[in-house]
């Protein structure tokens, strides 16, 4: 009889214990009204749906589904963790202004611990990311662009590459412009050979590989896999670290190692580690964004013949121009790039690689009658502002020309795939620039042809399901 008892009093527990937690899961807390939406299952939320592939360039169905029930402003969960998806663009400035007051950086566990990334403020009021961000300019920026040899040091790279892939019945685009971009960064950052550079994109693609998936730190599983050959990179960067800080004191050193250590004595917090961490994240950059990036512009021209006559037209006019048609781009020739710039603008609004930023919110936020509140975070849908068709005509066409009267005001406002804020990827005009010289080389010394893949997926990340491969042969004459 007590048995019987026992066993139903612990069901009950067990039924009233799951109801709590239900209830609690549905209703955080909040000194106000939240924004609408559900908050899924507890402890994953509505991940499963946000990871189900889509194939197209849209905004992804997760997202649009939610945006046309709740509005611009909805309320979701994660992988456990609380946020607000926000399509309202007025609203998503004023996040990006609020850098460092109202919000910091923040990623998902899967991503932020891979990357290790933060937004802490440290004693002496500087904030990692404005350090890091004033490092990275000094090495990437406009000045870099403009009076070094940043642009002629990766053309060569580039006609380097494109030959090689030349000689080959046919090349992966998406794994030889890691390589490419994986070269030219392990020797800007780190100043590593080429054989080094290759051994660090193997185990910089394995580590990231999980950077979408579930924070499950279990032998077996992806996330663990990628924790392991994270450490292996880490070592790799740490060495290298090390062997710099050896070294006699050299001013003539370059590379962004060096840079950082002369930091060492001065900024509080930045220690052979810290440059090591660091590293790790602007590596994601080189390895994954930037290549990934250019993969979409190689595609969306491939698809629009109309568009490889323009960018022959215009370079092939740049070279005209020149008394040596081999020599370098120049900084004049690269801003008389106008249809090139046009076709990068259009990959970058079309091309949206993540369907948003991530920030985290330290003070309560009240927005349109809504809160929400401190640690929470938030998604600022630079996809949907990309796809809005009360902005863009007929937003999932490759369309370049859709930039030729297109005033400065209206870029800025309306094309953000580099954020916002103070805290707008310092890399910005690199990737630009970087897209610009590779186009130039690739049309007015070669021909291609899409051989297999192209294919579009999105679960949520953007990117193509059986990369993209080409044949590519010299190009004979310019006429």
């Amino acid at each position: 009889m007590w048995s019987i008892e026992i066993y139903f009093v612990g069901f009950m527990i067990v039924i009233v214990t799951q109801l709590i937690i239900i209830y609690k899961w549905r209703n955080p807390k909040c000194n106000g009204k939240l924004p609408p939406g559900s908050l899924g299952f507890p402890f994953i939320g509505e991940c499963l749906e946000l990871i189900f592939p889509a194939h197209s360039y849209d905004v992804h169905p997760f997202i649009k589904k939610r945006l046309q029930r709740y509005g611009p402003l909805f309320r979701t969960n994660i992988a456990g963790r609380n946020m607000v998806v926000s399509a309202d663009q007025e609203f998503n400035k004023f996040i990006f202004q609020q850098e460092d007051k109202s919000v910091v950086r923040w990623y998902l566990d899967s991503f932020g611990k891979l990357l290790k990334q933060s937004g802490e403020v440290t004693s002496n009021g500087l904030s990692l990311h404005k350090h890091m961000r004033n490092t990275v300019l000094t090495s990437f920026g406009i000045e870099s662009i403009k009076h070094r040899n940043l642009l002629s040091r990766f053309e060569k790279l580039v006609r380097r590459t494109l030959h090689s892939w030349s000689t080959q019945d046919h090349i992966d685009v998406e794994y030889a412009t890691i390589a490419m971009f994986g070269e030219f960064g392990g020797d800007l950052l780190c100043s590593y050979d080429a054989e080094t550079s290759k051994e660090l994109i193997d185990n910089y693609i394995n580590a990231t590989s999980a950077v979408m998936s579930f924070p499950l730190n279990i032998p077996g599983t992806t996330y663990h896999k990628s924790l392991k050959n994270k450490e292996k990179v880490m070592e790799m960067l740490r060495e290298a670290v090390n062997a710099r800080l050896a070294l006699p004191r050299d001013d003539k050193e370059d590379d962004l190692i060096s840079k950082m250590i002369k930091d060492i004595n001065i900024v509080d917090f930045v220690t052979p580690e810290y440059i090591a961490q660091r590293l790790f994240a602007l590596l994601f950059t080189m390895f994954q964004t930037l290549p990934l990036l250019l993969v979409f512009g190689l595609k969306f021209i491939s698809e629009n013949p109309a568009v490889v006559g323009e960018l022959i037209a215009e370079h092939d006019e740049i070279i005209a121009k020149r008394k040596n048609s081999n020599s370098s781009v120049t900084w004049e020739e690269y801003k008389s790039m106008t249809f090139t710039l046009q076709v990068v603008n259009e990959t970058l609004r079309l091309g949206n690689t993540v369907p948003g930023f991530m920030r985290k919110v330290v003070k309560d936020i009240k927005i349109r009658g809504y809160t929400i509140p401190a640690g929470w975070g938030i998604m600022a849908c630079q996809s949907a502002l990309h796809l809005d068709p009360n902005i863009y005509k007929d937003p999932l066409k490759f369309d370049p020309s859709r930039w030729k009267d297109a005033k400065p005001e209206f870029i800025s406002k309306n094309l953000k795939p580099f954020g916002g804020g103070i805290k707008q990827c310092a890399g910005a005009d690199f990737s630009r620039a970087s897209m610009c010289i590779f186009l130039h080389v690739f049309v007015t010394k070669y021909r291609w042809d899409v051989v297999e893949g192209g294919d579009i997926i999105q679960n949520p990340v953007l990117h193509l399901k059986n990369g993209l491969h080409i044949s590519l042969s010299e190009r004979k004459n310019r006429n």
